[in-house]
């Protein structure tokens, strides 16, 4: 079936267009000339389109024909300026959908957000749990993505939302590459013992459970959480990485508040001043996910399309230490 997949460059968006092609599907991915896309080379097939995901001309070529369109771009990481994650993450996902309302063979509109726009709770929700703005540009600007989302989806659009938790896997940035390199450099720090539970999935059963989501019928209108449900805890997490690469385990432990504290004195130079080079060591937004459980729950996805964790995960971690230890340095 002719797919889009946007954010193909990138962690989850360029796993996806593997799996898709190995199933023989045939693949678009809208990407920037300057994308490094390298992880597709041996992927032959696939249809290039150049373009920034903003640009309406781009998006109007690259859906051209599809009938799944896999929304993966987004900027994620923990500090950017604001303006980055509006025009990746809002802007970008109006175009989209603007190009999506266009293709009257359109089957399904997969949008990929996050259970980030559940605010960090306490205690994890299910999908009826309301969103809540606490203000990082993650977080707020995912929620207006979704807002968007559901707009065109009240028009008519055939949308699935998947709320993915903490996505790892070779490739994979935030949770694995960033993560080694604390390790190495003796930095990386535990919330409250590392006691949170992680919500950790395995960017394959990501994969799996997004492609099941597309051409489930019961999926349309509906938003669905993504966890391996291992109930794994960061500390767990941290010293299965720590472990495998031969690296001590982390030193550093702060209470949640402690943290929280020192991460919006951190901030507080880069807010001042805009043009700081840099980033700070502890943002708010990296404390909220290593202090906060994140085990959301996944029942509603594993009874309405069947959803499974088909990597089990210490297969996930021995895989990716086997990547890590092909990047050293990282």
């Amino acid at each position: 079936m002719p797919a889009l997949v946007t954010g193909a460059s990138g962690f989850l968006g360029g796993r996806l267009v593997e799996m898709l092609a190995l199933e023989g599907e045939q693949v678009t991915i809208l990407a920037r000339p300057s994308s490094d896309l390298r992880h597709l080379s041996g992927i032959s097939g696939i249809k290039v389109v150049l373009g920034d995901i903003t640009e309406s001309s781009a998006v109007a070529e690259a859906v051209r024909g599809v009938k799944q369109i896999f929304h993966c771009a987004a900027t994620s990481t923990d500090w950017a300026p604001m303006e980055t994650f509006l025009q990746s993450n809002v802007t970008g996902t109006e175009t989209l959908l603007a190009g999506a309302r266009q293709v009257p063979c359109l089957e399904r509109f997969l949008h990929v957000s996050t259970t980030d726009v559940y605010g960090y709770p306490v205690l994890p929700c299910a999908e009826t749990g309301a969103w809540l703005d606490v203000g990082m540009p993650y977080n707020r600007t995912k929620i207006l993505a979704e807002e968007a989302v559901w707009r065109s989806s009240r028009k008519g659009l055939p949308v699935t939302v998947v709320r993915p938790a903490s996505i790892y896997g070779p490739r994979g940035k935030a949770f694995v590459r960033d993560i080694a390199s604390l390790l190495e450099a003796r930095q990386m720090a535990h919330i409250d013992g590392g006691e949170a539970r992680g919500g950790f999935l395995y960017v394959d059963n990501a994969v799996n459970g997004m492609m099941a989501a597309a051409r489930s019928p019961e999926a349309v209108g509906q938003a669905y959480n993504l966890t391996d449900g291992t109930g794994v805890r960061w500390n767990e997490y941290v010293a299965a990485l720590a472990d495998g690469l031969g690296c001590k385990r982390p030193w550093i432990d702060l209470s949640y508040r402690m943290a929280m504290a020192m991460a919006s004195t951190m901030e507080a130079p880069y807010h001042w001043f805009r043009k700081l080079p840099g980033r700070p060591l502890l943002t708010k937004h990296a404390v909220s996910l290593l202090g906060r459980d994140q085990e959301f729950p996944n029942d509603k996805a594993r009874t309405e399309f069947g959803f499974a964790s088909r990597v089990p995960f210490e297969e996930g971690m021995v895989r990716s230490v086997a990547w890590l230890k092909g990047l050293k340095p990282f």
